[in-house]
């Protein structure tokens, strides 16, 4: 008996105990087991309610994270609902063509580019009125998208039509209407560019300089998207020509001596104050070490200052140039002028690129600054380094697409010029002017002088195999040269001097320009 009740004292005043010690965290208390001593075993006991803090913590945690979740996939979606819509994956894109008819695309002047003509069996077909014209700026519809076909499917696929209309439309069995791009294209430049390319391949861009309008786009060889169905396995399979291949935007090339004007801009920054006292005498070749570099055609320029260098795109005077350069700040300023670097434009591009680097020997820095070596440049990339010269140094965003209209001719969205950056300083960009406007007046473009406007440009001969006399003609340029309107930047492939043959292509897009009265 006595045991029983010692038992039961221990027990009560264990029990007691627990009552008494309260705290946050584990609770212990001890129990005399029978047999044992009164030490007894030590049991643990969790608090639930701090069990319970935690479960609501993490609750809280994993809603707030859920509902930031929410939010950034409607702000993505709201954002990006464009690029989302055009997804090939996007199913909506079918269920929209059944029921909407694919807009008109037209250049400035309200020509059909591209349009849906219906047959009487129902039928759709895109037509491109003009054929292989504008085939890469504007693209096709049929094996996928491309040109301006894809960049504004967006708008092209959806309707504007109300409700009522769409349900009247669907009663009568008819589809409604897409709305409609109109476009910064120029029917005239666009056709003098492309009869001036003639069977040559190549590209043209025009761009006006103060608002970056693209004007006109032209890539040879090219293709009719009207046939682009029947001739898919042909033109796929056309290695040695791509004729898919917009060379104005994704064609990359050595810019050969139209890379004196970032050779010639460079100079000027690390001498603002001597680079006009620039003295060079050309015998025709420039040694450094093992390394010589010859002026094209084997030319003796003789005593040059630095705007005749520019004029006569002397080599030899360049190469010595470019010796003297600080090549940590060379690099710096080809970055600032978009080498290396993502283009502020929407339609497909390549990107330009330098591999000069601080390890480069003389021999890469040579090459370099005179367009040659592993330099490369796409003709938009250098239009839009020309556009910034002409225009203060400042570079706006090139843009193809002016506005969206409904069917009725309504509004629906209005595309604003705007401005990329400044990539040089105004005075920096006015002596580049006055550089460009020398090779027009006195240097290797004089074709375009002499005419009812001024023009200003640099020419360039790009060297691109082994093979001595093998290069691409390239010319890029602004007029009118004292209040430059636009732009236009031509390359030629394998077929020789810029001079001879890519400034009179320009000089018949600059006259269809001022003649058109723009």
């Amino acid at each position: 008996m006595s045991t029983k009740k010692n038992t039961k004292t221990t027990l009560k005043k264990a029990t007691t105990t627990g009552r008494k010690k309260k705290s946050s965290g584990t609770t212990k208390w001890k129990q005399s087991v029978p047999g044992k001593s009164s030490s007894g075993a030590e049991v643990k006991i969790y608090d639930t309610r701090k069990g319970n803090r935690n479960l609501i913590g993490s609750a809280v945690f994993f809603c707030c994270l859920f509902a930031g979740l929410i939010v950034y996939l409607c702000v993505y979606v709201s954002s990006n609902s464009e690029a989302l819509f055009n997804n090939s994956y996007n199913s909506r894109q079918s269920v929209l063509a059944t029921k909407n008819a694919r807009g008109t695309i037209y250049s400035s002047g309200g020509d059909i580019l591209a349009q849906t003509v219906t047959a009487g069996d129902g039928k759709e077909t895109r037509s491109y009125p003009y054929d292989n014209m504008f085939a890469h700026i504007v693209g096709y519809s049929t094996k996928g998208k491309t040109g301006l076909e894809s960049l504004a499917n967006y708008y092209l696929i959806n309707t504007s039509a109300t409700v009522a209309q769409q349900a009247e439309n669907s009663a009568a069995g008819r589809k409604n209407p897409g709305n409609n791009l109109y476009t910064t294209l120029d029917l005239g430049l666009q056709q003098t560019a492309y009869n001036a390319m003639g069977i040559y391949k190549g590209a043209i861009v025009v761009m006006e300089v103060d608002t970056g309008k693209i004007l006109a786009m032209v890539s040879k060889p090219d293709f009719n998207p009207n046939e682009i169905a029947q001739i898919w396995e042909k033109v796929t399979s056309d290695t040695e020509n791509s004729p898919l291949l917009n060379r104005a935007a994704q064609g990359i090339y050595p810019p050969g001596s139209t890379f004196k004007i970032v050779t010639a801009l460079e100079y000027i920054k690390e001498n603002p104050d001597t680079w006009k006292s620039y003295s060079y005498q050309c015998s025709g070749s420039f040694t450094h070490g093992d390394n010589t570099i010859r002026c094209y055609h084997g030319s003796k320029h003789g005593q040059v200052s630095f705007e005749r260098s520019f004029a006569k795109s002397c080599n030899s005077s360049f190469a010595n140039i470019g010796m003297s350069l600080n090549k940590t700040e060379f690099i710096s300023t080809m970055q600032d002028l978009l080498f290396n670097q993502e283009l502020p434009v929407d339609i497909p591009y390549s990107q330009s690129h330098i591999q000069l680097t601080q390890d480069s020997d003389d021999e890469d820095m040579i090459q370099t600054v005179i367009g040659q070596g592993k330099t490369q440049i796409t003709p938009l990339h250098l239009c839009m380094i020309t556009s910034a010269i002409a225009n203060d140094g400042i570079l706006m965003r090139p843009y193809e697409m002016e506005r969206i209209e409904s069917a009725e001719g309504k509004i629906i969205k209005q595309f604003q010029a705007e401005q990329y950056g400044v990539l040089m300083t105004p005075e920096e960009s006015a002596s580049l002017r006055e550089l460009m406007t020398d090779v027009v007046e006195e240097g290797t473009a004089s074709k375009l002088s002499g005419l009812s406007y001024t023009a200003a440009g640099k020419t360039g001969s790009a060297e691109f195999n082994a093979v001595k006399g093998d290069s691409h003609a390239w010319f890029t340029g602004f007029a009118p040269a004292d209040d430059p309107e636009i732009a236009v930047t031509v390359i030629i492939e394998g077929i020789g001097s810029g001079g001879d043959y890519a400034v009179p292509i320009a000089k018949r897009v600059f006259d269809a320009y001022f003649e058109s009265g723009f």
